[in-house]
């Protein structure tokens, strides 16, 4: 149980549902904000956040959405690295056990130290209802959401649900304005309850040769180290942070 963990010494825990307990992580990624590359306004925005949220100071939900392999999981990590000593604390829930989000808010809610409450790679599927337990814990219900607690979620997409062009159908327009149909009324409510938006976008060739130099510093044939670096980011059908890193595991010391 949430009891025992030291979360005076605990940087995290994992929820796990079928044993109903949070699982401390001792060993977490030490990823730095130093590490990642071309997204430097999204960082900015997310430490601004959660600096607030530190101090006691209103502070935002947030939603890291966009390409995948673009440093969005990887922000979060890092923010646990830098605010650590601060008193942040980090749960991770997975997006299927989020029926237990209330349960674990409630393990939580009276602690001293801040906690985000994290999932990675968040989206629903269409007929999917636990979304709206989501919901009741981003704005609360009859109780008022905990003020120790935010929910940071990453997600490839913007508004989490399934979007179709049939959603449209019934959205109209009255005096210049878009009224959207009860669908899309109901899908755009989850995104919305998250009050920091944070898109991520594909990075071009030279970001994406900027991260591969700072993984290969000692490398003095740049030309060779690009050459090959290009053909792997073919081959894996698009150029991003993920993509460097898998580079340097594949081509680490051969050059």
């Amino acid at each position: 149980m949430s009891k025992s963990i030291d979360w005076d010494n605990v940087p995290a825990a994992i929820w796990r549902a079928q044993r109903g307990e949070l699982r401390p992580v001792l060993h977490t990624d030490p990823i730095r904000f130093g590490q990642l590359l071309g997204i430097d306004r999204q960082i900015a925005a997310v430490c601004k956040n959660t600096q607030r949220f530190l101090a006691h100071q209103p502070a935002n939900n947030v939603l890291l959405w966009g390409s995948r392999g673009t440093g969005k999981s990887s922000i979060i990590k890092a923010l646990l690295n830098e605010y650590f000593l601060q008193g942040l604390r980090v749960i991770e829930v997975d997006k299927n056990d989020l029926i237990d989000l209330p349960e674990i808010v409630d393990k939580i809610r009276d602690h001293a130290h801040r906690f985000i409450v994290y999932c990675d790679d968040l989206s629903f599927d269409e007929g999917e209802r636990t979304y709206k337990t989501l919901k009741s814990v981003l704005e609360g219900s009859i109780e008022l959401p905990p003020e120790n607690i935010l929910i940071y979620a990453t997600s490839n997409r913007r508004h989490l649900l399934p979007e179709y062009l049939k959603d449209n159908e019934s959205s109209k327009v009255v005096d210049t304005e878009i009224h959207h149909a009860e669908v899309i009324e109901e899908k755009i409510s989850l995104s919305d309850r998250f009050g920091l938006w944070l898109s991520f976008y594909p990075i071009n060739q030279e970001a994406y040769l900027a991260m591969v130099d700072q993984l290969f510093p000692q490398v003095s044939d740049r030309v060779a180290l690009h050459a090959e670096a290009v053909r792997f980011a073919l081959a894996k059908g698009g150029r991003s942070g993920r993509t460097a890193q898998q580079f340097f595991k594949a081509w680490s010391g051969d050059f």
